[in-house]
């Protein structure tokens, strides 16, 4: 299960699965925009040769027990978001003590659309991550409830679920999709990638216990003429339904308590469940009404603790539970049984006033009884686009469990806040995670973060090629910007250390290759010059089998203390049993090649004229080349097989292509395929958007191809 699902679910976590406390900063229109001090982060370990593969240690990361985070919407006479408030315009009281306000910012995030080429319908995937920009757009959990909607709905909860993805995603947000039940298969880490998200959400699919009702009318029927018909009338399935509503509830408060490790930004759940499907009120004749209770009771306070806001959305919209209705026989003579349609009735409005609680107690809203989910998932957007973040260190440091009131006013006559009623103290003892044990905890928290930190800014790709069965291996390229490193000078030495450390989890959570590097750098005056310009960059190599995973890639430079991380998506074919495939596209260029390579790649170092590079945006006049391999498996008939390559302008012009015809006698030795190399002049390219492809075309029928979007400039 993927690092968000694993946290999810109170599994011991991975590296990944950590709740570290990410600190990004939102763009500030008023005020300064600022973040609770941290502690120091501990020197790096040096070590000046590459660290075998090893497992990265979880981060742990100190941040004051007493630090709240309030999300405050402001708004007009006509309901308009104002801007340009002060932190003075804002008073905030904690059980009506004054509290002093040491964070603000405004944050006024844009919804971004896509870049797609116009003659593409749909956008192409980015083969390059970056850090470059701070991250700066809206978080969204969405939380599929499978344990508590019934089987045949499931197509309701895939609908809305894909209907908050395609329409209201924007291009600047992330997004995680994790299943209540937990399910390893369908759980997707953090990602801005809409087809990830949307294949997790098709995976979906309901194991709600059958109604109560139905169930006692059923164990009615069953008794009747028999000894035990007078005896007390229970659910046959009250101990499975009590435990899918405490797993339920699990998941809840663990995703909570995940998220809160962003802060200065809101979190939204977005939670799309049919609710609890337990009376919690009948205490004395069910078994676990009071745990329930007491569970959601913690759930919401892990919410307001971390600042979540939790949407409920209940996919059956306006509904008389006609489904369940149509399996009622005929109901017993006594009405107080309420085995009836007005029973039925009963479970829809506990189930609804459930998902109203998780809703009204943490700042969001719940849709119930709406076909309208376009209306509430647009007010989602807005409530996550335009607010005030106002952090104080509360005067009460008691760990004493209770609900704490606060309240945030205003000075202003005329305009009206919204925000959340309190929040729940933590209980116990805090704990005290102990020191790492070694290498830079620093670096490992920004691995660790749900979302990418900018600060070293570093650039990466990723490309599988066939490796030793079954394994693919991966090249990753990892450039760092020179201009954000900082040298101590000794004599005419230039000196820095680099950590960088490239991480592959599998979707269930699972670590499954490392490298961690630590570079030392000894940089002549000329050497350094070209750095500062251009950078420098260093290639990997990861032995991963065939799968989905998320690679987390991180460096820290230890003169100026700069740290950076990027969160790649990453699909690995299964080259040694597929018919027809084609590797990762490695790209150089004339220009981009300049740049200081630490640690070139062997493989490819005799088949491109540069290293691969991570950048996608060219001069005019540069030259392109590429190196991919297609691998064949139709080996027993002769055959030939067309490999073409185009460089496509945004209108649909195509500017340049090459073909290149290939046969299957050259089908020899280990790899099975064929190696292909071309070149893509830009001398009389003009500057704008492209689509480089390389399409592959057995005379047997199987195509493949791999596309990458870049710019001329």
């Amino acid at each position: 299960m993927a690092a968000v699902a694993a946290a999810a679910l109170g599994a011991p976590p991975s590296p990944s699965a950590s709740a570290s406390q990410a600190q990004p900063t939102p763009s500030a229109s008023a005020g300064q925009a600022q973040t609770p001090p941290p502690p120091p982060p501990q020197a790096p370990a040096a070590s000046p040769q590459p660290q075998a593969n090893q497992p990265q240690p979880p981060v742990t990361f100190k941040v004051e027990i007493n630090y709240v985070e309030i999300d405050a919407i402001v708004t007009d006479a006509q309901g308009k978001f104002v801007r340009d408030l002060r932190k003075e315009d804002f008073q905030v009281t904690e059980d009506g003590k004054p509290q002093s306000v040491q964070v603000f910012s405004m944050v006024d995030i844009p919804v971004e659309r896509e870049v797609a080429p116009l003659f593409s319908s749909t956008p192409i995937e980015p083969d390059v991550q970056t850090n470059e920009r701070e991250f700066a757009g809206r978080v969204y959990m969405i939380l599929l409830d499978d344990l508590h909607t019934a089987g045949l709905r499931s197509q309701l909860v895939r609908r809305a679920a894909r209907q908050f993805i395609e329409r209201f995603l924007g291009a600047n947000d992330m997004a995680a999709v994790v299943h209540t039940s937990g399910r390893a298969d369908a759980s997707q880490d953090f990602t801005s990638n809409k087809r990830l998200l949307l294949n997790a959400v098709d995976k979906f699919m309901g194991k709600k216990i059958r109604s109560a009702t139905l169930e006692k009318q059923a164990e009615y029927n069953r008794r009747r003429g028999t000894p035990q018909e007078a005896d007390p009338l229970r659910d046959p399935s009250d101990f499975e339904r009590g435990y899918q509503a405490r797993a339920m509830l699990s998941t809840l408060k663990n995703a909570s308590e995940f998220l809160s490790g962003i802060r200065g930004r809101r979190k939204a759940l977005l939670f799309i469940s049919e609710g609890i499907d337990y009376d919690i009120y009948d205490i004395f004749g069910t078994s676990s009404a009071t745990q329930i209770l007491d569970e959601s009771r913690d759930a919401i306070g892990m919410a307001t603790r971390a600042n979540v806001a939790i949407y409920s959305i209940d996919p059956r919209g306006l509904t008389t539970m006609g489904d369940e209705v149509m399996e009622l026989t005929a109901p017993p003579e006594d009405p107080s049984l309420r085995l009836n349609a007005q029973g039925l009735q009963d479970e829809l409005r506990l189930s609804q006033d459930s998902l109203r609680v998780f809703s009204d107690e943490t700042g969001g809203f719940a849709s119930v009884n709406s076909n309208d989910f376009a209306k509430a998932f647009d007010r989602v957007v807005r409530d996550n686009s335009s607010y005030y973040v106002l952090g104080y260190y509360s005067t009460n440091e008691r760990r004493d469990g209770r609900f704490r009131k606060v309240a945030v006013r205003l000075s202003l006559p005329g305009l009206e806040v919204r925000a959340r009623k309190g929040y729940v103290a933590a209980r116990g003892r805090a704990n005290t995670p102990p020191p790492p044990k070694e290498g830079s905890a620093a670096l490992r928290e920004a691995i660790n973060s749900p979302i990418p930190i900018a600060g070293l800014t570093l650039r990466t790709f990723a490309a599988p090629f066939k490796g030793a069965a079954p394994n693919a291996s991966v090249l990753v390229a990892v450039e760092v910007d020179g201009a954000d490193l900082t040298f101590t000078e000794n004599g005419a030495v230039f000196q820095n250390q680099l950590e960088v450390t490239a991480l592959a989890y599998d979707d269930k959570g699972k670590l499954r290759d490392s490298k961690p590097l630590t570079l030392k750098l000894d940089l002549r005056p000329q050497t350094r010059e070209a750095v500062a310009k251009g950078g420098f960059r260093l290639m990997t190599r990861l032995q991963l089998p065939p799968g989905r995973y998320q690679l987390r890639i991180g460096g820290r430079e230890a003169t100026g203390g700069r740290v950076g991380s990027v969160l790649y998506d990453l699909e690995v074919p299964d080259y040694w049993k597929a018919r027809f495939a084609m590797s990762g596209l490695a790209l150089t260029s004339a220009s981009a090649s300049r740049t200081p390579t630490a640690a070139p790649d062997p493989e490819l170092k005799d088949l491109l004229p540069g290293p691969p590079v991570a950048a996608r945006e060219f001069p005019a006049g540069d030259r392109l080349a590429l190196y991919t391999e297609v691998y064949d498996g139709d080996t027993a008939k002769p055959h030939g097989v067309d490999i073409t390559t185009t460089l496509t302008s945004d209108e649909g012009r195509v500017v340049f292509t090459t073909n290149e015809e290939r046969t299957s006698s050259e089908l020899g030795g280990a790899r099975g395929g064929y190696g292909y190399r071309a070149e893509v002049p830009l001398a009389n390219v003009p500057p704008g958007l492209y689509v480089l492809q390389v399409e592959a075309r057995s005379r047997l029928g199987p195509v493949a191809a791999r596309q990458v979007l870049l710019h001329v400039r």
